[in-house]
């Protein structure tokens, strides 16, 4: 199992690309700009620094409630 994954898609502005991984399955949730991004798995790998990585895609974004 890797542990990192590779975010695709979403803010321009989202800097961070390789983040940690969550268990198999699992969607990431991202805080960022006062709301979370949220990144679904994808059955595709990407080359990282650690070898092959899991790609998330960008599907949502969802604001942080005050």
């Amino acid at each position: 199992m890797a542990d990192s994954a590779v975010l695709v898609g979403g803010p321009d502005d989202l800097l961070e690309r390789i983040v940690a991984a969550p268990a198999p399955g699992e969607d990431l949730k991202i805080p960022h700009r006062g709301g979370y991004e949220h990144f679904k798995p994808t059955s595709r790998h990407q080359d990282g620094p650690q070898g092959p990585l899991p790609v998330y895609e960008w599907w949502e974004r969802t604001e942080i409630a005050e």
